[in-house]
């Protein structure tokens, strides 16, 4: 079975606080953030919505692309979010499915 990594964007409401990270188990991983078991940055700033996330083959595509998005302006990761998620639907219960 093929691992895959995942570069992924949280915030606390619309156009609200963001959040850029990078993890090997998506829903795993919010889970954490939605159960305030992640220290420091997301659980200080509530950041527990999932609205946008990417899917890499490899670990160093994954952190490589997130160092990228980090570095964005907030415009531009507003748009990522919005051609995959107009809304800003919390998109972690289409994980479960």
């Amino acid at each position: 079975m093929d691992k895959q990594f995942y570069v992924y964007i949280l915030t606390n409401t619309r156009n609200g606080t963001l959040y850029t990270g990078v993890t090997n188990n998506l829903a795993r991983r919010v889970w954490e953030h939605k159960e305030g078991l992640v220290e420091g940055f997301t659980k200080q700033h509530e950041l527990d919505t999932l609205v946008w996330y990417e899917i890499h083959a490899t670990a160093y595509e994954a952190i490589t692309r997130e160092k990228r998005i980090k570095a964005w302006k907030r415009d531009w990761k507003k748009r990522i979010i919005e051609e995959m998620n107009p809304y800003w639907n919390d998109l972690y219960d289409s994980l479960q499915t």
